[in-house]
């Protein structure tokens, strides 16, 4: 009997398809994950006159990014490759690279939906309008800077292979990250004695500091120099070296 293989186009659908009715299946998840970003744009209202509205739109959104990244795809395909998922999916006639392609389409979606809801949601209750080209760039930036964080996540699921342990690291990842760009923003607007600077410096080169820089510049893009070109690079340097660690240590099975 003759095998017929299906094209790789197919074959991506199909798995399009699947993927897309899992995330469905869980929408409660995804509601959390773009409540969370939305909450805090809406608590902030009070700092759009003193900070502006692209810092509460950046800070929003990358949150969101760190959610999509950390808590969506890593634990996901922790999740499958525990199941023996993609143990199976390895040994069907499509190629091995459809199988992660597809993961990261859905999580660009996502990306995709979370950063129009927060300009939805910021300009409804906070009253922030950008301009059309600010809109324009900052879905680019958003992709960018969504990059960083399925990177780091694709890191975290090479490194470890517990699926619980995963679910405690990414969790505390996510904790670190948004408690060191508060800081850093704390210190930035209020007066923490020398602790401040470093604070700043800190959060400012971080992967969260990085992709926030971006951001705030891409909604007005008149302001963006070289300090944002520099955040740019930083940001790609990130994705680049979690890519390569986690893709290179990455197990599609978990024993």
């Amino acid at each position: 009997m003759e095998t017929t293989i299906p094209k790789s186009s197919t074959a991506l659908a199909a798995l399009l398809r699947a993927d897309f009715t899992t995330l469905f299946r869980n929408r409660r998840s995804v509601v959390l994950a773009l409540l969370v970003p939305n909450i805090i744009l809406i608590s902030w209202k009070g700092l759009v006159k003193h900070a502006g509205g692209p810092f509460v739109l950046a800070t929003g959104v990358v949150i969101g990014l760190m959610a999509i990244g950390l808590m969506g795809y890593t634990i996901s395909i922790t999740r499958d490759r525990d199941k023996g998922i993609f143990q199976r999916l390895r040994v069907a006639p499509l190629p091995t690279w459809t199988i992660m392609l597809s993961r990261i389409i859905v999580q660009l979606f996502m990306i995709m939906l979370l950063t129009l809801v927060v300009f939805v949601v910021g300009y409804q209750f906070d009253g922030i309008l950008l301009s059309t080209g600010g809109y324009i760039l900052t879905f680019f930036v958003a992709f960018i800077g969504g990059a960083v964080y399925l990177c780091l996540g694709q890191l975290i699921a090479g490194l470890v292979k517990n699926p619980e342990t995963v679910n405690a690291t990414t969790r505390l990842v996510y904790f670190l990250f948004m408690m060191t760009g508060m800081f850093g923003d704390i210190a930035q607007f209020s007066d923490m004695g020398k602790l401040g600077p470093y604070l700043t410096s800190m959060a400012h080169w971080s992967p969260y500091g990085c992709v926030k820089i971006m951001l705030q510049a891409s909604m007005e893009p008149a302001k963006w120099g070289h300090d944002n070109n520099v955040a740019l690079m930083a940001s790609v340097a990130y994705a680049i070296v979690f890519a390569a660690v986690g893709i290179k240590n990455f197990k599609w099975e978990s024993r």
